[in-house]
């Protein structure tokens, strides 16, 4: 676990892509994509049924080593709106027995919009937090600090001659992106034009390594300055 200001706050990154406010004693995970595997699945493209479970172990495992109280899921939660019904029963306790000892926050996103099951947890649009918003996606114009998930950013930098790309979170005063916290999730170019678009002056990509978090300035374009 490794140090992260953001917005006057100490925070602490878990596991490389979770958020832990030792304030609050908060977790934040974004982009879970439950079931993202049994979706495809439906389709003909048949992976591992295995994210679900994977993505459950690494969760449970980042509460436990930090102690939080309360677990916020920054949306896209599940992979679509009705993956809530597909979770296999033995996961499906195991949430509920999470909520039982943590406060489960599930905030909705663009995936799973529809989210009716909290199993056992609070399913909301948006909240607030110790003075800071939490949503899915990013609002360029957010008057208050925030922290959303949605773009799974990653750090694409060239080493020794060979491109390496690691989860990352984003951020600037304002605003603080996520990456993804499922097992099955892709990930974005952090110096995309669809992430800089809404985040303020001065971008950083911030990397956790074993010891430090590493900070990389993003360059934005002068058309998205303007």
């Amino acid at each position: 676990m490794v140090h992260l200001s953001f917005a006057g706050q100490d925070f602490t990154i878990v596991d490389r892509a979770a958020l832990y406010w030792p304030g609050q004693r908060a977790l934040f995970v974004a982009d879970l994509h439950f079931e993202k595997a049994s979706w495809y699945a439906a389709s003909g493209q048949m992976l591992p049924p295995y994210d679900s479970a994977a993505t459950l172990d690494r969760l449970e495992a980042a509460i436990a080593a930090c102690g939080a109280t309360s677990l916020w899921c920054l949306g896209d939660n599940f992979h679509d709106s009705r993956g809530a019904q597909r979770l296999d029963a033995r996961l499906a306790e195991r949430l509920e027995s999470l909520a039982q000892r943590v406060a489960v926050h599930w905030i909705t996103g663009n995936h799973d919009s529809a989210l009716d099951a909290g199993f056992g947890g609070r399913v909301v649009d948006e909240a607030e937090l110790g003075g800071l918003a939490l949503r899915h996606r990013a609002e360029s114009h957010a008057s208050v600090p925030e922290l959303s998930g949605h773009f799974h950013p990653r750090l694409r930098v060239r080493l020794r001659g060979r491109m390496v790309s690691r989860p990352c979170f984003v951020r600037c005063s304002q605003r603080l992106i996520l990456p993804a916290f499922g097992s099955l999730t892709g990930g974005m170019d952090a110096g995309d034009q669809a992430i800089l678009r809404v985040m303020g002056d001065d971008p950083q990509a911030v990397v956790a390594t074993e010891s430090r978090a590493l900070a990389f300035h993003l360059q934005k374009t002068a058309d998205l300055r303007a």
